[in-house]
């Protein structure tokens, strides 16, 4: 009888703390999803300066996504461009789930041939009590 009682209170105690975690309550799916445009920034620079081309990566909603693209050779934005071919070999697009909302300031960021964004951008990743911010630093292209 012991043992039963003693088994009904550690799942209990497991359901209390797992459930709330499978509920999407907890935040997964932004964290996620700003973790995911991180690393699609990151991804993006760094092609720019591989490639010594122009790469911009779009914001749009809804559905809250991030699509990012290669400029033809020589030009400034991506008028002219070619979607980004990420680590997969697919096309980079970045897109949430569940509730997932984002601001973004500018709704472009572009990194031209030698990595620098054309200017400082703000993403708020919304859907939390925290908020979730990524930063494009002005000068270096620094993403975090």
């Amino acid at each position: 009888m012991v043992e039963l009682v003693v088994t009904i209170m550690v799942i209990g105690i497991l359901a209390v703390n797992i459930l709330p975690r499978w509920s999407g309550s907890s935040g997964f799916d932004e964290r996620g999803f700003r973790d995911r445009v991180v690393a699609g920034l990151r991804y993006a620079q760094k092609s720019a300066i591989a490639s010594r081309r122009t790469v911009c990566a779009s914001f749009s909603s809804p559905p809250a996504s991030v699509t990012f693209r290669l400029a033809a050779f020589g030009a400034v934005n991506c008028a002219v461009s070619i979607p980004l071919v990420g680590p997969e070999n697919t096309p980079l697009v970045v897109t949430a789930t569940g509730g997932v909302n984002f601001a973004a300031l500018p709704a472009d960021v572009i990194f031209d041939a030698a990595g620098r964004p054309a200017a400082a951008a703000s993403i708020n990743v919304s859907g939390l009590a925290a908020a979730l911010v990524i930063t494009v630093e002005a000068e270096t292209g620094y993403v975090h």
